[in-house]
């Protein structure tokens, strides 16, 4: 018999992790039931998949930029949870048009987790302006403008902290210095038994070892 794989609806942190990372990383098909996660990082589509009692193959993707197979691609086939995903906010071709989505404030960091995961990046250095001062930011981005401001009011309310906007190109960003990045880092990795990026958050916590 083949194996079923679905996944059941209802909020958990890693079901927000996923719900962040299908909201950045991933697509839903036109069909109606197909649900398609796309990363460089194999190792976190395999993660994705041991949590999930999902036995579907691993993909590859061939890139048009650097004309190999360098992605790696998981398809899940599951009509309710595509629906469920419809219900909370999101619809096949979001990349631009992609507004609030319903996620609850106690899964709201798990969420996060996933977007940063997907299209965030973390970058640290040592100022040169002064001395011995070691800098590090986060960066979320989306190329909808409504998404970005929905994820910032969202940031505000529970963590009380502001970023800064900025936009390159056609794609929206919100960036938040060291004192404020530290505040959404916390709430990040506070259960290491979830899912994560490990490359990320083994960079993260490596410039956090050069603060100190």
């Amino acid at each position: 018999m083949k194996p079923i794989n679905r996944i059941k609806p209802g909020w958990s942190g890693n079901i927000a992790y996923l719900v962040g990372l299908i909201t950045t990383d991933g697509s839903l098909s036109k069909d109606g039931r197909h649900i398609v996660l796309v990363s460089k990082d194999k190792g976190l589509l395999e993660a994705i998949r041991k949590n999930f009692g999902l036995t579907i193959i691993i993909g590859s993707k061939f890139s048009t930029y650097t004309k190999r197979k360098n992605c790696y691609t998981l398809q899940i086939g599951d009509i309710i949870f595509y629906r469920w995903l419809v219900k909370i906010g999101i619809t096949p071709n979001k990349t631009k048009t992609i507004n609030a989505l319903k996620i609850p404030d106690k899964y709201f960091f798990d969420f996060l987790r996933g977007h940063f995961d997907g299209d965030g990046c973390f970058y640290s250095y040592w100022d040169p302006r002064w001395k011995s001062s070691f800098m590090y930011y986060l960066d979320f981005a989306s190329a909808s403008q409504n998404h970005i401001i929905w994820l910032h009011k969202r940031i505000n309310k529970l963590l009380k902290i502001a970023g800064h906007f900025n936009r390159s190109g056609g794609i929206f960003h919100i960036r938040f210095a060291k004192k404020e990045s530290q505040k959404i880092i916390n709430k990040f990795y506070q259960d290491r038994d979830l899912i994560c990026l490990e490359r990320k958050y083994k960079k993260i916590m490596k410039a956090l070892v050069q603060d100190k």
